[in-house]
């Protein structure tokens, strides 16, 4: 019996019109590429009659497996001319567009596609046949081969639908790995042939040390365009301009603070490094993606949350967390990324951790397709620290492999003129390295480029049961609001008055009634609660961030309005085996001056976690420049007063509070809220006559915004 799909004179046919349809190849048309033109016609006037039967599906794959050997044959084929070479290649794109199109109209084709796709024996001998017609030689069949044991966490991997519909959008486009392999191109080694060079380069960051930071010279700022409203520092400005340079791998291991991330996107804007892959921890997720919409507003980032159901393959800025490599790193590593940022580098410093196999194998497929990608580790722990840690930082950034320096760094060891043995080498090495490109600045280093003080906000995701629980509840209290504005502008028609789209006063009135429902009820859900239980939320986030603060700056002041939010934040602690002090309202005298002093006097304990109510006041604690609030004060006089508990006079450094914010919450109105009523107290101050608002204004005004967006949402007339 014949196959189905089968071609030639006296064969069955899986379209009997086929042969009727197709024109006479002309012999300027002879080749396999005018015959998988046809099939693709064939395929594509198939898909639009559905159902698509199993021949035609056989057909699309198979025409697709040969457009990408066929693409891959032609740039391997030195005795074309380039002017032929283009005009096969244009001929081959026009196929692919032929194919992705047809995916369009039928998006099941989209999985014979995918890198786990079986490929049938009825394929196969369908591949062969158009190959004879095209021809050329089909390879012999090879033999049956044992199945192989799949490798650990393979059987997890994903593969989310908008990435497939990414690459079918150009699904052969062939990577530049001719200029990849030139940028790899080893060095002539003599000298150091033989010599072990790794341990004695890290052993230079130990001997060769200079007491300062370890940093590459850096070119002078050149004017970076930003969004409107912002403005780069000049130590930022500095890296970006290196990167618009040509300087493409960067350790910057700036303090934090010192604006990173902001740093890292505008290398990419300026190196082109886009699509952009950032891997970094769960914590700062949703802030990467705040922080692309402020610096490279033009760029469009995604977040990759479980499968990645609901991820953007077409987004310029992919942002990944570690803990998801597992099920993601099959296809970000053939996704066509220009540049990788992994952000808190020493994550990955255990190299026989997954999260390290996955982060390195990833980086070397990068590099392996594109030539010269930007690769940026981000980490405030400081390069002199056990510099064995550094290891899988070096090896991503393509410095060095597991037994030797690679590149530049190898070409310039070659050339110092020195071996190991040699008085000067260590020096020579030291300086090698950090010129590869490494950053480090302190924040009393660039005191003059940032404000004395200031407030960063760190926007987290609620995930799981209990963000949904969390946006049930604000939006049963935006349907509740809505009700009795609904009462309110039937009651006010009933006697006579007109309402014409959103009453402010009556939104007023109806938030002030709600507010003070809600200060005098003792159970079900309310602003209050509902803030409460944001607090809880947040509280492990919080105190994830917080010991990331206290392994990169030392000291860290938690502040928390709630007992269980601390209670949450010193169990963190206590289980990163991190020494905490705790200040609470419930403490006697003594114990409060002992736990004050521990953080104060004692180098090893690097957490107090302090309650807003309690330590709000009266104390010093400027042994610290790092602050994190976990929870949101109603007002901006009580944030501040908190901040001033480390921003004092005696504090020679510029201090941070960074305030966590969970994104998509009323927790972000209230934040805005709090930031507008500074504005009035700043003003109060200068004699303009307005005064600091209450925390009653605040949850007022919460409550005002929640029910005017709500009526918009609803269209409320």
């Amino acid at each position: 019996m014949a196959r189905p799909g089968q071609r030639g004179s006296g064969r069955a046919r899986t379209d009997p019109g086929a042969q009727r349809r197709r024109s006479p190849q002309r012999p300027t048309e002879q080749g396999i590429i005018p015959v998988l033109a046809d099939v693709a016609r064939e395929v594509d006037r198939a898909v639009q009659r559905p159902p698509t039967r199993p021949a035609m599906r056989t057909k699309f794959q198979v025409v697709a497996l040969l457009v990408r050997e066929e693409r891959a044959r032609v740039k391997a084929d030195t005795g074309l001319t380039t002017a032929k070479r283009a005009e096969q290649l244009k001929r081959l794109d026009g196929v692919a567009t032929m194919l992705a199109r047809t995916a369009a109209r039928d998006t099941s084709l989209l999985a014979l596609l995918a890198e786990d796709a079986k490929v049938s024996d009825a394929a196969h001998d369908y591949k062969a046949t158009l190959m004879r017609e095209g021809g050329l030689e089909p390879p012999e069949a090879p033999a049956p081969a044992a199945p192989a044991a799949p490798a650990p966490g393979v059987e997890n991997r994903v593969v989310p639908r908008s990435v497939i519909s990414r690459q079918l959008s150009n699904p052969f486009l062939a990577p530049d790995y001719e200029a990849a392999a030139a940028a790899r191109v080893a060095p002539r080694t003599h000298r150091l042939a033989g010599w072990e060079l790794l341990e004695p380069l890290f052993r230079s960051f130990e001997v060769a040390a200079t007491g300062a930071p370890a940093c590459m010279a850096l070119p002078e700022a050149r004017p970076v365009s930003v969004s409107a409203g912002r403005e780069l520092m000049p130590h930022q400005a500095r890296v970006v301009t290196a990167a618009a340079n040509g300087h493409r791998t960067f350790l910057l291991a700036d303090e934090p603070g010192l604006g990173k991330t902001a740093q890292a996107l505008l290398a990419a804007q300026a190196a082109d490094a886009f699509p952009l892959l950032v891997v970094v921890p769960n914590v700062v997720k949703t802030n990467w993606a705040h922080e692309v919409g402020m610096w490279t507003p033009f760029r469009r980032p995604t977040v990759v949350h479980g499968d990645g159901d609901r991820m953007d393959g077409f987004a310029d800025v992919v942002i990944v967390n570690y803990e998801l490599l597992d099920r993601h790193v099959g296809w970000l590593g053939d996704h066509g990324f220009r540049g990788m940022v992994v952000d808190e580098a020493h994550f990955i410093k255990n190299k026989s951790s997954q999260r390290s196999k996955h982060v390195l194998a990833i980086s070397e497929r990068i590099r392996a397709r594109t030539a010269r990608p930007l690769l940026m580790a981000l980490t405030g722990t400081p390069l002199i620290n056990d510099i064995e840690d550094f290891r899988a930082i070096w090896q991503f950034l393509g410095w060095i492999d597991d037994t030797k320096p690679l590149g530049a760094l190898m070409t310039a060891l070659e050339e110092s003129g020195l071996t190991p043995a040699d008085r000067g080498f260590s020096a020579a090495a030291r300086s090698s390295v950090i010129d590869m490109g490494i950053v480090r600045r302190r924040k009393i280093d660039v005191v003059a480029d940032i404000p004395a003080r200031r407030v960063a906000d760190l926007p987290v995701e609620l995930d799981g049961a209990v963000g949904r629980s969390i946006r049930a509840a604000e939006a049963a209290l935006a349907t509740r609001l809505v009700e009795r504005y609904r009462a309110a502008v039937e009651w006010h028609t009933s006697s006579g008055a007109v309402v014409e789209g959103i009453d402010d006063h009556l939104v007023r009135r109806v938030a002030a009634a709600e507010l003070k429902d809600s200060s005098s009820q003792t159970g079900g859900e309310n602003v209050f609660t509902m803030v409460r239980r944001i607090g809880q939320a947040k509280a492990g986030l919080a105190a994830d961030y917080a010991a990331q603060l206290a392994r990169n700056v030392g000291k860290v002041v938690f502040f928390a309005r709630h007992i269980d939010v601390m209670d949450q934040a010193e169990q963190t602690f206590a289980d990163r085996g991190i020494k905490y002090a705790s200040i609470r309202g419930d403490q006697t005298t003594r114990t409060r001056n002992k736990n004050i002093a521990a953080f104060t006097d004692d180098p090893e304990v690097q957490i107090v976690v302090c309650s807003l109510m309690a330590a709000g006041v009266g104390l010093n604690l400027q042994v610290a420049s790092n602050l994190v609030l976990a929870e949101l004060s109603w007002t901006d006089a009580e944030q501040t007063q908190a901040i001033d508990r480390i921003h004092r006079i005696g504090q020679d450094e510029p201090v941070t509070a960074w305030r966590i914010i969970a994104a998509q919450t009323i927790d972000a109105k209230i934040a805005e809220l709090i930031d507008s009523k500074a504005g009035l107290a700043a003003r109060a101050l200068d004699g303009a006559g307005d005064e600091d608002a209450s925390s009653t204004d605040v949850q007022l005004e919460a409550l005002v915004g929640l029910l005017t967006d709500a009526l918009a949402a609803q269209d409320v007339d």
